[in-house]
């Protein structure tokens, strides 16, 4: 008996999700898109200014910044949730639950959003950073044996980028780390054990 009580408790929570349960997939889903637009929109624009100029300088801090300004959609999200949906209090395992879903969501919409930039629009995107990291490599005055090592990891890496899997992957793991330490911040921050 106490098994049937449980499976149909389970299937209940499936099938028949709390009304929190309810706005809090409707809070991620909303400043995950958000965010995942917003860093998605701004990966496009510079990559292709910096592929136009065919020098990447400053590009990874502008991205980075994007990424950055995006996420504080993590923070608005747990906040609303926690404000509007949940009484005003949140633990930190719900808020970071909600942040991580938030961050999963951007995340892959922004790798969803290079895929599409690399091989619709850039597919000698990899040419051209290597060729730039290479001049520069050069003109910083570093020795023929270490531009030869230089110039062979840029080879490996435009071998390893002709596969989609690789290429998604490192976008992955370009995004998601930074997205996770928000999600952290904003979680310890946002926690609140009583309503004010």
């Amino acid at each position: 008996m106490a098994e049937s009580m449980s499976a149909k408790k389970l299937l209940r929570s499936i099938f028949a999700p709390s009304p929190k349960l309810i706005q809090m997939k409707k809070v991620v889903l909303v400043y995950g898109i958000i965010a995942g637009l917003i860093v998605t929109i701004m990966m496009a624009f510079s990559t292709g200014y910096y592929c136009s100029k065919g020098d990447f300088e400053g590009g990874m801090i502008y991205g980075y910044s994007a990424m950055l300004l995006s996420f504080s959609m993590i923070f608005v999200g747990i906040k609303t949730f926690r404000d509007k949906y949940n009484g005003g209090t949140i633990n930190f395992g719900k808020a970071f639950k909600t942040g991580l879903f938030i961050s999963l969501i951007a995340s892959t919409i922004y790798v969803i959003g290079w895929l599409i930039n690399y091989y619709c629009f850039i597919p000698d995107f990899m040419d051209k950073y290597a060729a730039a990291m290479l001049a520069k490599a050069k003109a910083s005055g570093i020795g023929a044996a270490e531009l030869e090592k230089k110039a062979a990891q840029m080879a490996k890496m435009k071998e390893w980028y002709k596969n989609p899997l690789f290429v998604i992957l490192m976008t992955y793991v370009e995004i998601l780390p930074v997205a996770v330490v928000v999600t952290l911040i904003s979680s310890l921050i946002l926690k609140r054990k009583t309503a004010k």
